[in-house]
């Protein structure tokens, strides 16, 4: 496939989906345990897990970032400029304070980086549905889940391995000087003047009503509800089912943290590449039925295969066969998405999917001390299955543009976006 986007415009599109969640994931686990280390509470602890509450609701300001911008700047580019330099001096000023002696300013400045890394991927998402023909699209998603992965993988378990060396002060400038790296891309990305005269003036509301008033709109709502429901019930089980099993942090974090996110990057690339050879309703299906093997290998662990071999072996193939319903996922959202608002379209679609993720995450452990570890991961098993049917029976019709995986993309004012060099 040749691709109509330029090498700099896709390696712009994975430093920021990369660099969004360095944030996110030094607070909710190097934070965490650096917080914890120093004699936190338990209740600042789960004070610090809140801030991930706050990307589930962000489709309450998206209709924002597609209706307000900087013209000469460009549209989402003035977004992204803003929100990466904002991240970036927030982690400066954590730099300024101690972590448990200021936790009030901390915890202040860790919803800073919340709302600042959840802007930033509305922007990121609004850029890439416009700038991304359809074909382009599962590399793209590809990229956003691979780069999700990996920011977490960096941002916790790698900020956390250098903390003894580097200190709180080194960590955080780490993170600060990593944050700013897609600041000198956008210096030389020029975004294309888009056409945005229907753009203006939605509520959301009724943006989400005329939504779901699309072909296959309800159909697609329900898949979207449910595909997330099994992998969240499995994932909700791995880390009590390994400190039950005797394991340390280090251990866990090692497995779940670096193992798994390796191999789902590998999964998740992978799947963009699959994604244009095989098409959108394949590529569903195909994800839907991987994802139940992946999520019945939990049962090893379940079932006190805890080694430290085969353990971590599931563990890697749950990420490696659970990423790419992620991947088509969030492309299916993509196609879904309008040209006129669509970071508002995909932000919703998005939060859907994220508030059942973590419900069910939460309920996967509520359930365990009812029905156990096994009769949660047989849910697991069902939801999977379920979820594997209704995506056989969905026809991704897409919404607003891009109805079928073979119609051409539309050009903007300027089509190409231009580089500077």
């Amino acid at each position: 496939m040749s691709s109509k986007t330029s090498k700099f415009t896709w390696c712009l599109l994975a430093s920021l989906y990369t660099t969004q969640y360095l944030g996110l994931g030094f607070l909710v686990v190097a934070l965490v345990v650096i917080l914890r280390e120093q004699g936190a509470t338990l209740g600042q602890v789960s004070l610090i897990y809140l801030m991930g509450m706050v990307w589930p609701f962000k489709f309450l300001w998206a209709p924002l970032v597609d209706k307000f911008s900087i013209a000469r700047i460009g549209h989402y580019r003035t977004w992204l400029i803003v929100m990466q330099s904002g991240l970036a001096l927030t982690f400066l000023g954590f730099g300024q304070f101690d972590p448990l002696n200021d936790f009030t300013v901390i915890y202040t400045l860790c919803l800073f980086v919340a709302v600042f890394s959840a802007t930033q991927d509305i922007a990121i998402d609004g850029l890439a549905c416009r700038l991304l023909s359809p074909d382009e699209r599962g590399l793209g998603n590809g990229i956003q889940i691979a780069g999700g992965l990996l920011g977490n993988m960096l941002g916790g378990g790698a900020v956390l391995l250098a903390y003894p060396h580097l200190g709180w002060h080194g960590s955080v400038v780490i993170l600060a000087v990593g944050t700013c790296l897609p600041l000198t891309l956008l210096a030389g990305f020029r975004e294309p003047r888009w056409d945005t005269s229907q753009a203006t003036g939605h509520a959301l509301i009724r943006c989400i009503r005329s939504f779901w008033r699309q072909p296959n709109g309800r159909r697609w709502l329900v898949l979207l509800l449910v595909y997330p429901m099994s992998s969240s019930l499995a994932y909700a089980l791995i880390t009590p089912i390994l400190v039950d099993a005797g394991w340390r942090m280090e251990r866990i974090g090692f497995s779940v943290n670096i193992v798994g996110s390796s191999l789902g990057v590998l999964a998740a690339l992978s799947t963009g590449w699959l994604l244009t050879k095989l098409g959108r309703r394949k590529a569903l299906i195909g994800a839907a039925l991987v994802q139940i093997p992946g999520i019945a290998i939990i049962a090893l662990p379940v079932f006190d295969y805890t080694s430290e071999m085969v353990a971590t072996l599931s563990v890697g193939l749950f990420f490696l066969l659970y990423n790419p319903a992620a991947t088509v996922l969030a492309t299916v959202m993509m196609d879904h998405a309008s040209f006129e608002r669509p970071a508002t379209d995909y932000t919703f679609q998005y939060s859907l999917n994220m508030f059942v993720a973590m419900g069910m995450m939460s309920a996967g452990a509520a359930l365990a001390d009812t029905f156990g570890y096994a009769g949660v991961l047989a849910l697991a098993v069902l939801a999977a299955i379920i979820a594997a049917l209704l995506s056989w029976r969905y026809r991704p019709t897409g919404r607003a543009l891009y109805p079928t995986d073979d119609v051409s993309f539309p050009s903007a004012t300027s089509a190409i976006a231009e580089e500077a060099g």
